[in-house]
């Protein structure tokens, strides 16, 4: 590997473990059992890499906070107009009586560890085992939020809270599971870039221009991308998010084949600016 600046170097890798920035150059490999370089690899490749991959973790936290946010309204909202404002005390409106019960002991956990003002003035004013819906949803987190919906019986309310985003209840319980993953991937600030995901998300049956944009059987991030790029389009129309994206993408001209981009990904719909 070329070091045009050794100074340079030894800065970056005094800040960064040599396996965080080790995993950016394995493609620079000719052979990984030697450790050997391609000809021409250059370490500000490798960096230049790395920040990609950085400024793509806050883009992506971004976009998952207000996606998250969303969801969270939304299931206080349609629980509480639908069965009242202790629902998620009711274990009847579970498949499974058994994920109920440790879903609530979870939430019982956040909302004792929770240090805000509304959560501590509604446990010392009123006597009941948890704030209501409308309350507790505030302090959730994206996995606990994703498996209560999971264990959600009403169909109705389910559709309900899905319908908002313009998909059906099942892939909205998929796309929970998979963007909870990529969020603990961004939160510790782990490889997003070419990372292939064990947790992939269902992909939408209709509308049919929507389902067609996905990229079929991909474990990359590219369709993460894409379910954020829909969904940042039905609660925030005049967001800034798919811009931002692509002038990431424009300044730092990385193997994006490694993220699951299709070549003809610049021809669909969703990556049209608005």
């Amino acid at each position: 590997m070329t070091v045009v600046d050794p100074s340079e170097a030894e800065f970056y890798l005094q800040h960064l473990n040599y396996y965080r920035i080790g995993a950016y150059w394995l493609q620079f490999e000719s052979d990984h059992t030697s450790h050997r370089f391609r000809p021409g690899t250059d370490f500000r490749e490798v960096l230049n890499l790395y920040k990609f991959d950085r400024e793509l973790r806050l883009l992506v936290l971004d976009a998952l906070e207000r996606f998250e946010v969303s969801v969270r309204t939304q299931w206080a909202y349609q629980l509480a107009h639908r069965h009242g404002p202790h629902a998620h005390m009711d274990a009847s409106l579970a498949f499974r009586r058994d994920k109920w019960t440790s879903n609530r002991e979870a939430l019982e956990n956040e909302v004792g560890r929770s240090e805000e003002t509304f959560i501590r003035h509604l446990i010392e004013t009123y006597a009941e085992s948890l704030p209501p819906v409308w309350a507790v949803c505030e302090v959730m987190s994206l996995g606990l939020l994703s498996r209560w919906y999971a264990n959600l019986k009403p169909m109705s309310t389910r559709s309900a809270i899905a319908a908002v985003y313009g998909i059906d209840q099942a892939v909205l319980q998929s796309w929970l599971h998979h963007l909870t993953v990529v969020r603990n991937v961004c939160a510790h600030h782990s490889r997003l870039w070419n990372r292939e995901f064990s947790v992939t998300p269902k992909l939408p049956h209709k509308p049919a221009d929507l389902t067609s944009q996905f990229a079929r059987n991909s474990r990359k991030i590219y369709n993460a991308l894409l379910i954020l790029l829909h969904c940042m389009d039905q609660i925030a129309p005049t967001h800034q998010w798919r811009k931002k994206l692509l002038g990431l993408i424009e300044e730092y001209p990385v193997p994006i084949t490694a993220m699951g981009f299709p070549e003809n990904w610049k021809r669909q719909p969703l990556w049209r600016e608005k």
